[in-house]
């Protein structure tokens, strides 16, 4: 958003082509709040699930052998129309940003079929020692599949 005088300005939301790749997810009735539509904590699960779902499927993240993992350090959402049970939801996700141990994830939620995401996020991971959690570089291989997502 920006502010321009005494209106903010909104960025419209992107829309499927803009992702790198896709994960769907089913939404859950517990999803759903008083109001009758996903709960806005709800929204940073899927986020969570869906990257963490892509790594792991990439081989880029063994959640028991591995020495490394990947830590949340940031994140950040913006919503633009509601979800509720028993939406199907389509995850895109692309990198924004891909540093040496670093990287910032963002993702679109798109509700069943459409076209345009419902809701943005964005997220920073560090890859880090299991044990110590010191960030440690990203080897080569890493680099290499992780690069199939950078946007643009």
């Amino acid at each position: 958003m920006k502010l321009h005088g005494d209106k903010m300005e909104r960025t419209p939301p992107r829309s499927r082509q803009e992702y790198a790749a896709f994960r769907t997810i089913q939404t859950r009735w517990m999803d759903n709040d008083f109001y009758g539509h996903m709960n806005n904590a709800v929204h940073y699960s899927l986020f969570d699930t869906a990257v963490n779902g892509w790594l792991i499927e990439q081989g880029l993240l063994d959640l028991n052998g591995s020495g490394t993992v990947f830590l949340v350090v940031e994140t950040g959402c913006k919503y633009f129309a509601e979800m509720a049970f028993p939406d199907i939801i389509s995850a895109g996700i692309r990198l924004a940003h891909l540093g040496n141990s670093s990287l910032k994830y963002e993702v679109g939620l798109f509700r069943n079929e459409e076209e345009t995401a419902s809701a943005e996020g964005q997220f920073v991971h560090v890859h880090v020692d299991r044990k110590s959690h010191a960030p440690v570089p990203l080897t080569d291989g890493q680099r290499l599949r992780l690069k199939r997502l950078l946007a643009g």
